[in-house]
């Protein structure tokens, strides 16, 4: 993948970017003793803080809603921004210029994407100034006739390619940027007699990532086709810092209405997002020039989702014809990726949030949003339209067609009143529509996990045991010593054998290794938890702990043997009964020991 990070600069931006100072730019930190902070979380709303922050080892941790991780791992969900876009927010707070990949091997030439956004947005500047003079009225009648006056035309930076070969280059060579940088940004192209600009005599909307820095343009022609023969829009190409599938036009201006709200509209156009902002609908957002996909699936389940638990809703805008209704056919495909709150708001005379707002005015587009249907009914009624439900076969083909439809919601709540939906669509008995459903559906059901119960005094002093040695591994010296059979909950025993695949303790290298994200929040737990003692965490605690874990080891092995004992007959088999009883022997003195250790007597 072009624009890959440097993994020496992206350790270099975590190392240097201290989580207490970062976290503190948001959350009001007080110290709560042994070298940690703490503030109330802000993922969820609580009295009491459970939001533990510890700077030495660079981790945070809520033990209310169970979130944790590093530094970026904080800024990327707080800000809903990618990896890369959070190492590079990172990089600008410390002053650090990062080092790009041009592919996946770390030998392809180095990308300085700091320039390309400082080339994309001196070129956003200078569209925005064009569109301003004489020569760019007739893009400014444009956007008046679509119901967009200055100011909105302002409010979402819309600007103006000259009718010139390479105004645009002059001016950005002016400033200072290579052909190289303009090339590689995607803003200039060869023409017959040298460099020329992309975009021609265009109305130009800049745009951004979510961060909100301009990273590509979306440019509609102004000339008839007999002039400009190009499609009617041309975005930019991809770049290392634009790439299509990830990008979301409007989401830099409407995630945080988004995230409060829980719902996000997918429109499909650049004016249609102005259109719906203006009148209201400020969670619209537009692909640029492709598909919705699963990398825009991801963006925005980033925003809606928290961990596993959907809590949004995600409307998509379509025509009522039949392009229309394969992309929402399409669009349930995806929908299993979000859950079952998926939505279509549907103009049945086919007209666009942009021409809706045009023709009726801002309430015409609430109310189409207002009015939306589920994604299962429009797409389940969109499929039995095709046959005919008068005849017999027609009602069987439909059904047969259906019913692994509603097999895949994956609310189950939701299956039921589907069933009797559809039996009354088909105009067939329910019990017939709910057997082909059963039929079709999909086996088996997520496992909740195992929750861990904090009062067992075996799973605290294990919990107290690969607390000390994440937190304080030097003094740790009593691990190696330990058991096969020393951790008893299956998590902690997981997480026991990832630390012994390390030669050294890494938290980073286990988060990174870690295969569930039930152990990654284990990890950071256990990385801020309070160790259980008063005062500093002495030698003599320390040691009493891992002695206590493995004189409770010890136990269980000896319970073992012991079982295995008794299903020995002595005088039959003499010798293995004789062997097995001294090891017994043995074991019985090893816990004595280690008993006393627990003590502090030894």
């Amino acid at each position: 993948m072009a624009g890959r990070i440097k993994d020496e600069d992206v350790n270099y931006v975590r190392d240097h970017s201290p989580i207490d100072e970062v976290v503190g730019d948001y959350v009001q930190l007080k110290n709560a003793g042994g070298g940690q902070k703490k503030g109330l979380c802000p993922f969820h709303d609580e009295k009491s803080p459970s939001f533990h922050v510890t700077p030495s080892k660079g981790f945070y941790h809520c033990f209310g809603c169970q979130v944790g991780g590093d530094v970026i791992a904080f800024i990327m969900k707080l800000e809903h921004l990618t990896f890369m876009e959070t190492v590079e927010r990172l990089a600008d707070r410390i002053g650090y210029t990062l080092r790009y990949e041009s592919s996946g091997s770390s030998s392809g030439p180095v990308i300085n994407r700091s320039r390309l956004v400082a080339a994309n947005n001196a070129a956003a500047i200078f569209y925005q100034e064009q569109i301003q003079l004489p020569a760019a009225q007739h893009g400014r009648d444009f956007l008046t006739k679509r119901g967009f006056d200055r100011d909105a035309a302002k409010s979402f930076n819309v600007g103006y390619a000259p009718d010139e070969w390479d105004g645009l280059y002059k001016h950005l060579k002016g400033q200072g940027f290579s052909d190289e940088e303009l090339t590689l940004a995607g803003l200039i192209k060869e023409g017959s007699k040298g460099q020329i600009d992309r975009y021609r005599n265009r109305l130009i909307w800049p745009v951004k990532d979510i961060s909100g820095d301009v990273v590509g343009f979306g440019a509609r022609k102004l000339a008839s086709d007999e002039v400009d023969q190009g499609p009617k829009y041309l975005n930019s190409p991809e770049t290392p810092i634009y790439k299509k599938n990830q990008i979301l036009y409007g989401l830099d201006i409407a995630k945080k209405e988004i995230a409060k709200s829980r719902q996000v509209v997918i429109v499909e156009g650049y004016t249609d997002v102005m259109a719906a902002h203006l009148a209201g609908v400020t969670t619209a957002v537009a692909t640029c020039g492709t598909a919705f996909g699963d990398e825009h699936i991801r963006i925005i389940r980033r925003l809606l989702m928290d961990a596993d638990a959907f809590r949004g809703e995600v409307i998509f805008t379509f025509d009522g014809d039949a392009a229309g209704q394969k992309a929402a056919l399409r669009a349930f495909e995806d929908d299993q990726k979000f859950v079952a709150q998926t939505f279509v708001a549907v103009e049945p005379n086919g007209m666009d949030p942009c021409e809706l707002r045009q023709a009726h005015g801002d309430d015409a587009v609430r109310n189409l949003i207002a009015r939306r249907v589920p994604l299962f009914e429009f797409a389940i009624k969109s499929v039995i339209a095709s046959y005919d439900v008068k005849a017999a076969e027609g009602r069987v083909n439909a059904l047969n067609q259906v019913a692994p439809l509603i097999g895949k919601i994956r609310d189950a709540s939701l299956r039921p009143e589907y069933v009797r939906l559809l039996a009354g669509w088909l105009g067939m008995e329910v019990d017939v529509v709910s057997a082909a459903i059963k039929k079709n559906s999909k086996a088996g059901e997520n496992q909740a996990p195992v929750k861990i119960n904090l009062t067992d005094p075996i799973l605290v002093l294990e919990r107290e045991v690969l607390k000390v040695k994440l937190q304080l591994p030097a003094l740790a010296t009593g691990w190696v010593d330990l058991e096969e059979a020393a951790f008893s909950f299956p998590l902690y025993d997981q997480l026991r054998k990832l630390i012994d695949q390390q030669s050294e303790l890494n938290i980073q290298a286990l988060l990174d290794n870690s295969d569930s994200d039930e152990l990654k929040s284990l990890i950071t737990e256990l990385t801020v938890e309070p160790i259980r003692t008063d005062g500093e965490v002495s030698d003599r605690y320390i040691n009493s702990i891992f002695a206590r874990l493995r004189e409770v080891a010890l136990s269980r092995v000896i319970a073992e043997i012991k079982s295995t004992l008794q299903r020995i007959n002595p005088v039959e088999n003499d010798e293995q009964y004789q062997e097995i009883f001294a090891k017994l022997v043995d074991m019985e003195a090893a816990r004595r020991v280690q008993k006393e250790l627990a003590l502090g007597e030894s």
